[in-house]
């Protein structure tokens, strides 16, 4: 497999169809990215890398009483907690931890 620097893997991913614009960063201004289901047949080991780490993030944010999971339903149910939407809680995750957050808010916007 051929060797990409960031932005070429990066390019080459959106092109593909496994990658698309999720937001900018208030802070620096950058670009943020999330996967689209295709990642999943386009690069598996990625896939595979990422969905280990969503799980690890949301089994975080849930041990800090951000989210709630309903882990006994057929397709397991995230929802928010209060201190979710408390901005004083939520500026005290790190970086990272904020962006899943947004990520979960987002993608349940949508299933709205």
């Amino acid at each position: 497999m051929k060797n990409y620097d960031d932005s070429e893997m990066i390019n080459k991913l959106i092109l593909d169809g496994g990658l698309e614009v999720a937001a900018m960063d208030n802070d620096t201004g950058e670009l943020l990215y999330s996967f689209t289901p295709k990642i999943k047949e386009i690069m598996p080991e990625l896939y595979q890398e990422h969905m280990h780490n969503v799980n690890s993030e949301i089994m975080n944010l849930w041990e800090k009483g951000f989210i709630n999971l309903d882990l006994f339903q057929p397709d397991p149910v995230i929802t928010l907690t209060i201190k979710a939407l408390n901005k004083d809680e939520v500026k005290n995750l790190s970086k990272q931890e904020r962006w899943s957050l947004f990520e979960i808010v987002r993608l349940l916007q949508r299933k709205v």
